[in-house]
């Protein structure tokens, strides 16, 4: 115990004693450092007000009547707080039957993102069969091209397969991704490879090793590319629009339903409460899940 608190006390002291970086440890303390350091909090404080602005002026102007949004008198806060207009949009849109849409193309691309994705890193990061060199390549070389270029084409194949107002292509669509390719092939490569090598010795194959070893070992980078994926096949609205097209309300997603809500009479003065339905959902995912994402976004660069 105590040469655990005599370490404890030496890795405080160098922190004390930090000389790299902008600032120190406890520069903040001195009166020379004191206004820089306030000045970067204001400043902070400031981008942060900025990005929740939007959000929080939705959120608010969402409880508002047409008529205080059309008024000449503009005043911030609604005249009443009626949560039930949000119950009564809901029942006039359907958005029970566009939600359950929306999961099953959500559920989809996770599950695509996973299995085709882990399959593929593991293929070429562990296996490396001959070859696996030009599949890396061609991957990398699809992530260059710019989305909006592949859409036409995309499309087109869809419906060559006979494919066009189902969920199949845009679960394979938004599972497909070299960017999840990548995530799992870094954390592939980083694994021991003596613990693959004994699984060999066991007399484990290699999909064994994959779903018995690799995949157990893979869940916090499962976990990150399941809420990347997540977002991309919620919050897009292209490619369902294209595919599963604007006809029957009865197979729209979320974001091709509010394309087309925005043009409807009875319902489109109510926009405001329809984003903030649409959007509480990725509020919450963040929340939950924002440790996750922010250590992927700050350590996919790094190698150890």
């Amino acid at each position: 115990m105590k040469l655990v608190r005599k370490n404890q006390k030496v890795k405080t002291r160098g922190i004390h004693k930090k000389q790299t970086g902008l600032y120190n440890f406890s520069d903040y303390k001195k009166k020379r450092y004191v206004f820089d350091y306030w000045s970067i909090i204001v400043l902070l404080i400031v981008f942060v007000l900025v990005a929740l602005t939007p959000i929080l002026w939705l959120f608010v102007s969402s409880f508002k009547t047409p008529s205080e949004i059309n008024s000449v008198n503009y005043h911030l806060f609604p005249q009443s707080w009626d949560f039930s207009q949000f119950v009564d949009l809901w029942e006039k849109c359907g958005l029970t039957n566009i939600f359950i849409n929306t999961i099953i193309v959500v559920a989809g691309a996770v599950v695509c993102a996973i299995v085709f994705n882990s399959l593929l890193a593991y293929v070429t990061g562990i296996l490396k069969p001959r070859g696996h060199k030009v599949i890396h390549i061609m991957v990398l070389l699809a992530y260059m091209i710019p989305s909006a270029l592949a859409i036409y084409p995309l499309v087109k194949a869809i419906d060559n397969f006979h494919m066009l107002g189902t969920y199949i292509p845009l679960c394979f669509v938004f599972g497909a991704n070299a960017y999840y390719y990548m995530l799992f092939k870094n954390y592939f490569e980083k694994m021991p490879k003596s613990l693959l090598e004994a699984a060999h010795i066991d007399g484990l194959g290699n999909l064994k090793i994959f779903f018995k070893i690799i995949i157990p070992l893979t869940r916090p980078i499962i976990g990150v590319v399941a809420i990347f994926a997540m977002t991309a096949a919620y919050s897009d609205y292209l490619l369902p629009y294209m595919v599963i097209g604007n006809k029957s309300s009865e197979n729209w997603t979320l974001m091709v339903a509010i394309y087309n809500f925005s043009s409807d009479p009875q319902v489109a003065p109510h926009i405001l409460q329809l984003l903030v339905l649409s959007i509480i959902p990725q509020v919450i995912i963040f929340i939950i899940f924002q440790k996750q994402i922010l250590n992927t976004s700050i350590n996919s660069g790094m190698k150890e």
